[in-house]
């Protein structure tokens, strides 16, 4: 009788231990998954700050195809205003 107690209360704690370390083991890894979602959070942007950005670099680009398009007019207007470049005579 004595041997079956002894036994029982050997997997008794056997169990006991398992369950503590499973425990223990959630435990680190429901820290582990917050600071993993902190970390996507601070560093991945959302569709719609990408999109935000992604229109900003847009209108930056069409502000400099506008710009150039202009310089391209106004050097057009200076080689009408100064007459077109007579050939030079081959000596």
């Amino acid at each position: 009788m004595l041997l079956i107690v002894g036994a029982l209360f050997g997997a008794f704690w056997r169990i006991w231990g398992l369950i503590r370390e499973a425990s223990g083991k959630g435990e680190q890894a429901q820290t582990d998954l917050a600071a993993h979602k902190l970390h996507v959070a601070e560093t991945y942007v959302s569709k719609q700050g990408h999109r935000e950005a992604t229109d900003q670099v847009m209108e930056a680009i069409g502000a400099v195809k506008t710009a150039v398009e202009g310089t391209n007019l106004r050097i057009d207007r200076m080689w009408e205003s100064h007459g077109k470049p007579t050939p030079r005579a081959r000596q």
